[in-house]
């Protein structure tokens, strides 16, 4: 059977709408007449709405839109009834939090949660677009699903996030994974209820990417893990357009939320007890730049240091947004913590220049420069990329020099991963992989060594720790952070999860510190 013949036998079933079924059937003798291009073209327009990096690439200004009146249908809550759901999440804590987002979603929508794949009735895969190797991991998953899928045919299995607003990474499911039943992007997420009923009860996958950059819907539920620490997402998207980085295109331009939406849920997650959150932005130092008022990050940060809640911290900065305000406004103390994470990416200048990172090694180091004079007990932590196209063994010294000239504690390090869409992805490169793994390597080394040296200083020193639970190896031992990050594990009671305790370090590691719970531990705020 061709195209044209199996359409026909089908009536054109769409999935988009019923609007655009009823349109098709009606239309059904003209299509009967198309040829069979005419046809798939017609079918695939009128089934998916996919995304478009071209779309994508535009920075129209025009206002956000800011929705207060997000609700779930009555028609939906109760879908799930009776059903779980398993999200499945990848890359960073942006990510994490649409996945606490998509969860609340669905657990008024009936959903129960599980971390039991053959239990699930619908399972999403929130996926991450930075590296090849995190692509890499989903279509495995995809392919290991596959067998579930085929055993219990009801099950929805839907791929979310990032990759979703790949152009190619939707071709390749359209293609070579029809048992995937849902896909949708970040700036659709709000619609859940509706792609999911439509995936329910259609016999086509449901495709719906949107390329235009979303507005801001406040009001959505969140199923948090914990009482602990909570992200807080106070902006989306970045505009800064690295030539290495897709985020751009896959979170859309900069859209700040207002000040008085975020205070508001700060407020509300200090009255329930929670002892840490973190401020979320791809570019989370820009915020501000796009409201029509005259407030950025420093002011933000200004009026939530008076919040009584014990630590807030923000992720992640760009070096050009990172203001004097800014610093003068962590300077403070109190509730901000004196741990900041600032990517610097390259040490070399030139390197810098062609990755569109808009400063120079000298325009960083001035900056950490002002940093330490404000906060001299600073922690400052980066991310490096190696081998970026082209990179010489004398540019790479740069970056070793620079890592040793800032005296980062902890480093984030990749080689460099191209990625569709980017204007390095188009560039030769003549630096072997070989080559670049070999720099890798001695790159983390000197970041080993810096961080073992900074974690000496820590030993006979009493630090605050904020209690997250039992350490990973051994369920005798309780681990939490400082607030510069560092990891402790240490025995003490179940009691003091979820407070903030005094722990004396007597032992440290590459990564981690080793304590003992100060006598007769108090909570210290």
């Amino acid at each position: 059977m061709n195209e044209k013949q199996r359409l026909e036998s089908e009536q054109i079933t769409t999935t988009h709408s019923s609007d655009v079924k009823s349109e098709v059937d009606e239309n059904l003798d003209r299509l009967k007449n198309m040829s069979s291009d005419e046809l798939i073209s017609k079918y695939f327009q009128t089934t998916y709405e996919v995304p478009d990096l071209k779309k994508a690439r535009s920075r129209r200004k025009k206002d956000v839109d800011i929705h207060y009146d997000f609700d779930i249908a009555e028609e939906f809550r109760g879908l799930g009834q009776g059903k779980k759901f398993l999200i499945r999440t990848y890359g960073c804590q942006m990510n994490a939090h649409d996945t606490e987002v998509m969860a609340g979603i669905l657990m008024q929508m009936g959903y129960a949660p599980t971390e039991v794949t053959e239990e699930a009735d619908i399972i999403l895969l929130n996926t991450c677009a930075i590296r090849e190797n995190a692509e890499n991991k989903v279509f495995g998953e995809i392919g290991h699903l596959k067998p579930l899928k085929l055993e219990k045919p009801d099950l929805i299995l839907g791929v979310c996030g990032c990759m979703s607003q790949e152009e190619s990474v939707v071709n390749r499911i359209l293609k070579k994974h029809p048992h995937i039943d849902l896909i949708f992007g970040t700036h659709n997420i709000h619609r859940l209820p509706n792609l999911v009923s439509e995936a329910q009860f259609s016999k086509e996958m449901v495709v719906e990417v949107w390329s235009k950059e979303g507005d801001i819907i406040e009001n959505l539920p969140k199923a948090r893990k914990g009482k602990i620490k909570a992200w807080v997402n106070i902006m989306y998207g970045c505009d800064k357009f690295c030539t290495y980085c897709i985020v751009p295109y896959t979170r859309g331009k900069e859209r700040s939320r207002l000040p008085e939406d975020i205070i508001q849920e700060v407020r509300h997650l200090a009255a329930q007890g929670y002892k840490e959150i973190t401020l979320l932005g791809q570019n989370v130092n820009a915020y501000g730049k796009d409201l029509d008022i005259d407030y950025r990050l420093g002011d933000l940060m200004d009026e939530l240091r008076k919040i009584d809640i014990p630590r807030i911290r923000f992720t992640t900065s760009h070096p050009r947004d990172f203001d004097d305000h800014l610093i003068e406004v962590l300077a403070k103390g109190g509730n901000l913590v004196d741990h900041i994470h600032l990517p610097v990416q390259s040490g070399s200048s030139d390197i810098l220049r062609v990755m569109a990172r808009r400063y120079t090694r000298e325009d960083y180091l001035e900056l950490v420069r002002k940093i330490r004079a404000a906060i001299p007990n600073v922690t400052l932590t980066t991310d490096i990329i190696v081998g970026f196209p082209n990179e010489t063994e004398e540019q790479f010294q740069e970056t070793l020099s620079l890592v040793e000239e800032v005296g980062f504690e902890a480093a984030y390090t990749y080689i460099y991963s191209p990625r569709e869409g980017t204007p390095s992805a188009r560039w030769e490169d003549n630096v072997s992989m070989e080559e670049k793994k070999e720099r890798l390597q001695r790159l983390n080394k000197l970041v080993n060594e810096k961080s073992a040296e900074s974690m000496k200083n820590y030993v006979g020193k009493t630090v605050k720790v904020l209690v997250e639970g039992e350490s990973k190896k051994d369920p005798d031992v309780l681990s939490g952070y400082t607030e510069k990050s560092k990891l402790v594990n240490f025995r003490a009671p179940k009691s003091v999860i979820g407070q903030i305790v005094e722990v004396k370090i007597v032992n440290a590691k590459t990564w981690t510190l080793d304590g003992e719970l100060v006598e007769a531990a108090v909570e210290v705020n």
